[in-house]
């Protein structure tokens, strides 16, 4: 999407890392040529965002699987939705929790080495 506005070659590269948690977005957007603060404003509005709508969301869909709710939560807004889904479920919390650590892995080591196909 970023491509089809138009975004400057930055701000494409900061948006690359909006999925993990703050301190790993900021270095892994430096590495890259991204703009480290840009980066830790897309993943709080991210994170932000993604606790508000899961619950509503995942209602109007007919979801109801915790494991499901927490996984999702946890790749999609990090820190903010993984303490929000903790208020519905402790096991949406815990899975929530996996997939915020697992994302941040995969996207530490796997965005680095995409991030030259930008370009």
């Amino acid at each position: 999407m970023g491509w089809l506005l138009q975004l400057p070659q930055q701000v494409l590269l900061s948006l690359t890392t909006r999925a993990v948690t703050t301190p790993i977005a900021m270095s892994v957007s430096q590495g890259i040529g991204g703009i480290p603060e840009l980066s830790a404003m897309f993943v709080i509005l991210s994170g932000i965002f993604g606790a508000v709508i899961v619950k509503p969301l995942f209602n109007l869909l007919g979801l109801r699987d915790d494991m499901v709710l927490g996984t999702a939560t946890g790749i999609s807004a990090h820190g903010i939705g993984t303490a929000r889904v903790f208020q519905l479920s402790e096991t949406a919390g815990a899975f929530a929790g996996l997939a915020m650590g697992l994302n941040g892995v995969v996207t530490a080591i796997l965005v680095p080495l995409l991030a030259p196909l930008l370009h």
